[in-house]
């Protein structure tokens, strides 16, 4: 953007720690800046330029080890079932742990990263993972690859996720949902490096930045109550909680189910595939969400739409007795549960009006799931051995929490509705 010379120079920089009070300031050509042009860089959004996309490369770097290493768990779940001699729902736990370390970090990232600290909470995920996945590659137990694998890698990823992806949404306005889904589109990227990578090495080896924002809120409260007293917040993460308390069934057993399928349709190594597909399918609809949310459908809409197409596809499930069945069928999940999460962080960016907030409600939402995600897998595996290991009941369990996600999140899309507002206004 071209810049006069009379005209105030925007000048955006990731500066640190000790400079925060300084990044991002309005300078006239004597240096001096005003109130006024404080105010207006305040909320100036860049929503675009190199600066702006390679905080998209560097978020989708994040996604990758964030969110792909907890959907790589089907093949963990498989080698940790077969070595600890343990029921599958036991084994789960480890990555219903991680799942869920990982969104009650996100709290805590989210709002250090409001208060200027992306950088640091990145860097000290990062270390957190690294020491997690050394230990694990070195336990013995069962509850040692709990600890290392389930709560110390966890809360690194947490660190890593939520400041990579409020960062991203703080440098775009018009193209967030588009940016939000190419950053998150590294889930894709890195499910399909790590399965491979793990089921080649297992059997060899074993199992040896800053935010935009010219003023960081320093302070504030790390929850922001007053958050949920917003009805279309409140019901939104409701249905988020409900969509991700059903959404890691299918990855951590999408591996066992194909192993019960008839004559042998599937071996332990062949199942790798099916998380190469699933996690391929769902890279491409994560972008695809995007374009769409932004340019056609809007945000939230597009969140309702893929969480519905995802419940569909989980009650299909039901039918798949072949091993031509379990590869569409797993296209078909990756597909629809990537849409639906990469909508998820864009529907949740475009709620939030102040986007000096933006890092502190994503963790809100994300502590919130965190419980979803820890008792999902456990809840589908204890449906298993009620149902003396046949599928079906927990298949549609999982359909039918979904459609309820679908119909939750509806709801906060009504109460968003201008002439809603309005009517209850007129009753109170």
């Amino acid at each position: 953007m071209g810049v006069s010379e009379k005209e105030p120079t925007v000048i955006a920089t990731a500066a640190t720690p000790d400079s925060c009070s300084e990044s991002v300031l309005p300078f006239t050509e004597t240096g001096r800046s005003s109130s006024d042009e404080l105010d207006i860089q305040d909320n100036y959004i860049p929503d675009g330029g190199l600066l702006a996309w390679r905080q998209v490369v560097a978020g989708h770097l994040g996604s990758a080890v964030s969110s792909g290493l907890p959907a790589t768990f089907g093949v963990f779940q498989l080698y940790y079932t077969s070595t600890f001699a343990l029921p599958a729902a036991q084994i789960s736990w480890i990555g219903s742990v991680q799942v869920f370390c990982l969104n009650c970090a996100c709290v805590v990232g989210g709002r250090l990263t409001d208060a200027g600290f992306a950088r640091e909470a990145i860097l000290a995920g990062s270390t957190l993972v690294v020491i997690g996945l050394v230990l694990t590659s070195i336990a013995k137990q069962y509850w040692e690859v709990l600890l290392a694998q389930g709560l110390c890698t966890g809360l690194g990823l947490g660190l890593i996720w939520m400041p990579s992806m409020a960062v991203v949404s703080s440098y775009f306005k018009r193209r967030r949902a588009l940016a939000l889904a190419l950053a998150t589109a590294g889930t894709g990227t890195g499910s399909m490096a790590f399965p491979a990578t793990v089921q080649y090495l297992m059997p060899y080896i074993g199992l040896l930045l800053k935010p935009r924002f010219a003023k960081p809120k320093t302070r504030g409260p790390i929850i922001e109550v007053g958050a949920f007293k917003e009805l279309t917040f409140l019901y939104f993460t409701i249905g988020t909680f409900l969509f991700y308390w059903a959404l890691y069934f299918g990855f951590f057993y999408m591996n066992t189910f194909a192993m019960t399928l008839p004559f042998n349709a599937f071996t332990t190594t062949s199942t790798v595939s099916l998380l190469l597909i699933t996690n391929g399918a769902g890279t491409v609809s994560r972008v695809l969400t995007g374009y769409l949310a932004d340019d056609h459908l809007g945000p939230l809409n597009a969140y309702i739409l893929a969480v519905g197409a995802f419940a569909l596809v989980l009650f299909t499930w039901i039918a798949v007795n072949s091993a031509l069945a379990m590869y569409l069928w797993a296209a078909a999940f990756g597909f629809t549960n990537g849409a639906a999460q990469g909508a998820f962080v864009g529907a949740l960016a475009s709620l939030t009006s102040d986007p000096r907030k933006i890092g502190t409600r994503f963790g809100m939402v994300c502590g919130v799931l965190a419980f979803a995600s820890l008792a999902g897998p456990p809840t589908a595996g204890a449906i298993l051995g009620v149902s003396g290991g046949w599928y079906g009941w927990a298949q549609i369990w999982a359909g039918a929490v979904e459609i309820l996600a679908m119909i939750v999140l509806g709801t906060a899309k009504w109460w968003m509705e201008e002439g809603i507002r309005v009517l209850v206004d007129a009753f109170m």
